[in-house]
């Protein structure tokens, strides 16, 4: 491995690891448990991105998700070696965060039976529900990542953009599902939640990269690509 792809691959370690610990942090912590905890989550999750995304974009690009990966390497953005080198350090990433989450939630005394941020289908229905939402939620997700960063005069405001992206998809996502649309973040809580949360698991990781891979679809027809 070059030194080069260390670099792009730590840095997604490192982002993905931020976000699930601030943005799952932000669940434990608050949740439902004060006045306005949906939308402080879903704030967390979408500031993680734009911090994140101003600190390491000009390294690995910040994808800091293995959906908005797929949705890369579909358009020809990263080739299949990134793609693995980026999803198995976002797996460690968010393992990492959610381990650190854990600790610190432990020392403080907080009661974690059954949470930690982690995702469940029971608030959208069941399985096909939480199917639909996170593949509609993702698609909508890795669309907007897909079209503004394809133009380099946007770059001064991508991160913004997809951190508001990512803050709007979990207010209309948290009460169904806990909002994933990133199989890593929902990986980390789920191997320390245990229960249904890992049991739920593969919905999370499933429907996300479906959604991903629609979106790189849907976004070639506007590029005009057969």
């Amino acid at each position: 491995m070059s030194n080069d792809g260390f670099e792009k691959y730590f840095a997604e370690f490192i982002g993905t690891a931020v976000l699930v610990f601030m943005g799952c942090g932000s669940a434990v912590f608050l949740g439902a448990a004060v006045p306005g905890g949906h939308l402080a989550v879903a704030f967390a999750f979408g500031l993680s991105i734009v911090a994140m995304a101003y600190v390491i974009g000009n390294v690995s690009g910040c994808h800091i998700n293995p959906a908005v990966s797929l949705g890369a390497l579909l358009d020809k953005r990263i080739s299949g070696k990134d793609f693995v080198g980026y999803v198995f350090f976002q797996v460690l990433g968010a393992i990492a965060g959610a381990a650190l989450l854990f600790a610190m939630s432990r020392t403080a005394g907080v009661d974690l039976t059954g949470t930690l941020g982690s995702n469940l289908a029971a608030g959208a229905g069941g399985t096909g529900g939480a199917l639909l939402i996170e593949i509609i939620l993702t698609f909508i997700f890795v669309l907007t990542i897909l079209g503004v960063t394809a133009d380099s005069s946007k770059t001064a405001v991508a991160g913004l953009v997809i951190g508001l992206t990512l803050t709007f998809v979990h207010i209309v996502g948290i009460p169904l599902t806990g909002t994933s649309v990133n199989p890593a973040r929902s990986i980390g809580p789920a191997l320390f939640s245990g229960g249904q949360a890992l049991a739920d698991l593969w919905i999370f990781i499933v429907a996300p990269l479906i959604g991903a891979a629609l979106a790189a679809c849907v976004y070639k027809v506007f590029k005009g690509k057969k």
